[in-house]
């Protein structure tokens, strides 16, 4: 029996955790923190939860952390730096849904998140949780980093074409989607529905916090750093990340079979689905499930290659990601309660 503890559970992938990790047979919650609703029952909030998890949020400080096995911080950024060290001191494996240990590089990771690190010894620690590249470190992991939303589509998207050499890595594009659930759960103007809906458009175009993430796991793949514009834009739905990515294909790689390259790459992964060839996916395909689904096309004409990664963004691109990653910690299979079929309509 695992003993789980999730610091900050108010937000969307908070309760994603516990919808999750709640029907587990091998998993008990043992405590659900928050420093606003302690004392306030975790179903009173999320009525969704109801005859599932009986149990009241408790405060962040309780010692309580401290006897579980493993502890997910789903909080805001810069949250789980000041905290982290004493539960790895006493032995508890953290799993952070937070950006504050996915950048290896401190002075990085203050430019963008724009105060001083806490924990910069962790950093080097922290294993980057994407299963799909990181897998054997994963499973000696005590922190882990889960990778951000758009990472995880767009990293996905690119892996195979990099390790492989086939594209040009100084013209890399990622138009990239998401539904508004990605700003998380908290009032602000943005995300109201008479200012969301029907409308479309982009944000962080000159700078996104997700870029330095990305290429630090794309330099990696390629060998040598890349170029990657990353353009991301709010659609109007729920859930869902669509990343379109463009790059061009390296001279005398015109024959090479781009869908073999990706079936290859990913037919043993449980959670990739690539696509028959000439099928594209839509963010409707892995709405609540822990997939990344995968459509690739070549463009002669202008010797383009379009790869289209599709993931809910609350799920494979965080809650669920986690869980896939707690599961290989504790030497589980990698699938366990994370079956679940995605939603239609």
């Amino acid at each position: 029996m695992i003993k789980v503890g999730i610091v900050g559970a108010t937000g969307y992938t908070g309760v994603e955790l516990l919808r999750l990790l709640a029907p587990r047979k091998d998993v008990r919650i043992e405590v659900i923190t928050s420093r606003e609703m302690q004392g306030t029952a975790v179903a009173d909030l999320f009525p969704n939860l109801r005859g599932h998890v009986d149990m009241a949020f408790s405060a962040p400080d309780t010692d309580a952390l401290y006897t579980c096995d493993v502890v997910f911080y789903a909080t805001p950024h810069a949250v789980a730096m000041k905290t982290v060290p004493e539960l790895l001191a006493r032995g508890v494996r953290v799993i952070d849904l937070s950006a504050d240990f996915r950048l290896k590089d401190q002075a990085l990771w203050e430019k963008w998140y724009n105060v001083s690190h806490e924990s910069p010894q962790y950093l080097a620690q922290a294993v980057y949780g994407l299963p799909e590249v990181n897998r054997t470190r994963i499973a000696g992991a005590q922190l882990l980093a889960v990778p951000g939303c758009y990472p995880t589509a767009i990293q996905l998207g690119f892996l195979p074409l990099l390790e492989q050499g086939l594209i040009d890595t100084q013209s890399l594009i990622a138009d990239a989607k998401s539904g508004v659930s990605g700003a998380g759960r908290k009032a602000a103007v943005g995300s109201l529905l008479s200012e969301a809906s029907e409308s479309l458009h982009a944000y962080g175009v000159a700078g996104h916090r997700h870029l330095p993430e990305i290429c630090q796991g794309l330099n990696v793949y390629a060998g040598e750093p890349v170029r990657l514009t990353f353009i991301p834009h709010l659609t109007p739905m729920i859930r869902g990340i669509h990343a379109t990515l463009y790059a061009p294909l390296k001279a005398g790689k015109q024959n090479v079979d781009l869908q073999a390259v990706f079936e290859t790459r990913y037919r043993d992964e449980p959670f990739v689905d690539v696509l028959p060839n000439g099928k594209y996916p839509a963010t409707r395909n892995v709405r609540g499930a822990n997939h990344c689904q995968i459509g690739v096309c070549y463009l002669p004409a202008n010797n383009m290659v379009v790869v289209m990664s599709v993931i809910d963004n609350l799920v494979k691109g965080a809650s669920g990601q986690a869980i896939q990653n707690m599961n290989i910690m504790f030497g589980l299979d990698e699938s366990e309660g994370l079956q679940t079929v995605a939603l239609q309509p």
